[in-house]
C-alpha cells in the first residue's frame, strides 16, 4: 500500500561515479547504488547499471521487475544530450511511464529544491546551474574533452599536466608532484595512464589534489585556484548576482569554497538534498501528471 498523496514511483540519478535507483511510496524508500551510468560514454554499461539496480530493488522489494517499472519513472543521466539518445535509451529500458533527462534537472531540484538560487555541481563531471522564479538556466556538462571544467577528472588531468611542468623544470617540484611520479612509474607512466584512463578513473586521483590543497601544496592549491576561477567566470551566466544563494555539490564542489571570490563565497549555503532526492521529487511531480491526464 501506498500513502494516497505519493503514489509509487521509481528515480534514477547516474553519472560518471556511480548509479543509484531509488524506490519510494510514501512510507518507505530504497535505495541501491551501482557502477557508473554516462549514457554518452558507455551507453550499454549505462543500460546494464540500471537494469542491475532494478534486479536488486527487486530482491529487497519482494516485487518482480516487470511489477516495479508500471510505475511512473524518472530518469536523470548524465550523458543525455538530445532526444536522440534519450529515445535510444526509452527503447532499451522496460519503464512503461518514463521521462528521461541529463542529471542536471535533479542536482538543481535537489539542492535548492523550488527556491532561486545557482549551483555549481562539480563531480566526475560538472555544470552550473541557476533557478530564478522555477525557470532553470544551465551551463556546461559538455563532458570530459570538451569542458566538464572544474571536475574531479579536471582537478586531476590539471594537477597530472602541472607536474609534467615539473618534469620539464618549468616549475617547481612539490609534494604532490612528486607522489605523482613515484606512484606512476615517473613521466612516461602518467601520460600512459592519461592515455588510456577513463574520467572516473582521472576522477579517483582527485581527492590527492584537494588534500595537499588543504595541506597547502603549491601546485595543488594553483589547480584548485583554476578551477575555482572556472566556477566564478561561469556562474553569472547561469544568473547569479552578489546575495544570491550559492550550493557547491558533487563530491568536489565544496572543496572549491575557499578559493572563491568574497562576493560569491558569501552566498554560500548548504544543499537541501542529494540529486537522488531531487530525482524522486521529479519522479512525483511526473506522477501528478500522469494523474492529471487520466482524470
Amino acid at each position: 500500500m501506498s500513502d494516497s498523496g505519493n503514489p509509487p514511483v521509481l528515480a534514477v540519478d547516474g553519472g560518471g561515479t556511480r548509479c543509484r535507483v531509488a524506490f519510494d511510496d510514501g512510507r518507505q524508500r530504497h535505495v541501491v547504488e551501482t557502477g557508473p551510468a554516462n549514457v554518452s560514454t558507455d551507453f550499454e554499461a549505462a543500460v546494464a547499471q540500471v537494469m542491475a539496480g532494478l534486479a536488486e530493488l527487486s530482491k529487497r522489494l519482494g516485487q518482480p521487475v516487470g511489477d516495479l517499472v508500471r510505475h511512473p519513472a524518472y530518469l536523470g543521466l548524465a550523458g543525455i544530450t538530445g532526444p536522440e539518445i534519450a529515445d535510444r535509451l526509452r527503447a532499451a529500458l522496460p519503464f512503461a511511464r518514463l521521462r528521461i533527462e541529463d542529471d542536471r534537472p535533479a542536482a538543481v531540484r535537489g539542492a535548492l529544491s523550488v527556491a532561486d538560487g545557482v549551483i555549481a555541481h562539480c563531480g566526475t563531471g560538472s555544470f552550473y546551474a541557476g533557478q530564478h522564479g522555477g525557470a532553470i538556466q544551465l551551463a556546461g556538462g559538455w563532458g570530459s574533452v570538451l569542458g566538464d571544467e572544474a571536475s574531479a577528472q579536471w582537478i586531476a588531468r590539471k594537477a597530472l599536466g602541472l607536474t609534467l611542468e615539473a618534469v620539464d623544470g618549468r616549475r617547481a617540484l612539490s609534494a604532490l608532484a612528486q607522489a605523482f611520479l613515484d606512484e606512476m612509474g615517473g613521466a612516461a607512466g602518467i601520460v600512459r595512464f592519461a592515455g588510456q584512463a577513463r574520467p572516473d578513473a582521472f576522477g579517483a586521483l582527485a581527492p590527492q589534489v584537494t588534500r595537499a590543497a588543504e595541506a597547502g601544496d603549491a601546485l595543488a592549491v594553483c589547480v584548485m585556484q583554476q578551477g575555482a576561477d572556472e566556477i566564478a567566470r561561469a556562474l553569472p551566466h547561469v544568473g547569479w548576482r552578489p546575495g544570491l544563494r550559492l550550493c557547491l555539490t558533487g563530491g568536489i564542489g565544496p572543496h572549491f569554497a575557499p578559493f572563491l571570490p568574497e562576493t560569491m563565497s558569501a552566498g554560500l549555503a548548504a544543499p537541501e538534498a542529494e540529486p537522488m532526492a531531487g530525482a524522486l521529487s521529479l519522479a512525483r511531480q511526473l506522477a501528478g501528471e500522469f494523474a492529471d491526464e487520466r482524470g
